[in-house]
C-alpha cells in the first residue's frame, strides 16, 4: 500500500520505527551504523520496512549502505523512489 505523506512525516516515522526497534534515541543525522548502533541485518529489517511502508521497490545500486546510514538518507531514497527516479 502506497502512503502518501511529508518527507517531514517520513522522517518523523523512521525515528519512531527505530527507537521502537532499539529502544534508544535517534536523531534524523545520527549515523545508525558508525556509532556501532545496528548491524547488517538490521539493514535488512530496514529495507523490507520501507519498502511495505511506503510502497516502493529498493533493489541494485539503491542497496548501499549510504543510503541506510542516516534517517535522512533514508528519507531522500523514500522520496526519490516515490517520485519515480
Amino acid at each position: 500500500m502506497t502512503v502518501s505523506v511529508t518527507p517531514d512525516t517520513i522522517e518523523r516515522e523512521l525515528v519512531e520505527f527505530l527507537e521502537t526497534r532499539t529502544k534508544a534515541g535517534w536523531t534524523a543525522t545520527r549515523d545508525l551504523f558508525g556509532e556501532g548502533g545496528l548491524s547488517s541485518l538490521f539493514a535488512m529489517e530496514l529495507v523490507v520496512h520501507l519498502e511495505q511502508r511506503y510502497g516502493i521497490a529498493i533493489s541494485g545500486a539503491d542497496l548501499k549502505l549510504a543510503n541506510f546510514r542516516t534517517v535522512r538518507a533514508m528519507v531522500e531514497l523514500v522520496v526519490r523512489l516515490r517520485d519515480g527516479g
